[in-house]
């Protein structure tokens, strides 16, 4: 299941995959066109920047400018937490706020850090519902069009139930912290 997962991936696929949170939808986050064909999907403005999932705080440095102090204690957080950097590094333009800021969150669930880890690279991963429309509670919440949309459905965890989404965490320039959403 991984190395047919990573092997969408590796091929630009889009795929719809189990994460720490909800189902997600996701893609190659360094590729410009597996982003556009993400933002199409979700009939997703592309000024709405997405989220990537990175396997380690190792992976999470080299995305990043730097990683503030305050920040180190929502990474470690039992809440699946992501935070938004003002800068990210390495990743296709049109994935990135038009501030050049990216939400990255380190799941904490085994698949995931497995899939990453193999990839090598950060993965996409935003809800996977159209934009505007309510998060699937599970895979069987999930409308034909996101189904019939992907490449690649992972045949994993059907049966379970998601959890909420993540909490937002945006730290600025300075270090200073909002919350977005708890």
């Amino acid at each position: 299941m991984i190395e047919e997962t990573v092997a969408a991936l590796h091929q630009n696929k889009v795929i719809l995959y189990p994460t720490d949170t909800v189902w997600g939808i996701g893609g190659d986050a360094t590729n410009a066109e597996v982003v556009k064909k993400i933002y199409k999907l979700k009939q997703r403005e592309d000024h709405k920047a997405l989220i990537v999932l990175v396997d380690s705080i190792e992976m999470l440095k080299s995305c990043v400018e730097n990683i503030p102090e305050q920040a180190l204690y929502f990474i470690n957080s039992e809440q699946p937490t992501t935070l938004i950097y003002p800068k990210g590094i390495g990743f296709a333009p049109n994935l990135l706020g038009a501030d050049s800021s990216i939400g990255i969150r380190i799941p904490n669930e085994p698949f995931c850090q497995k899939l990453i880890s193999r990839f090598g690279k950060p993965i996409i991963s935003t809800s996977a519902n159209i934009s505007g429309s309510q998060t699937p509670q599970s895979f069987a919440d999930i409308s034909s069009e996101i189904l019939d949309g992907v490449d690649y459905i992972v045949p994993l965890k059907k049966e379970i139930n998601s959890k909420k989404p993540s909490r937002v965490i945006k730290i600025d320039s300075k270090g200073e912290i909002q919350i977005l959403r708890q």
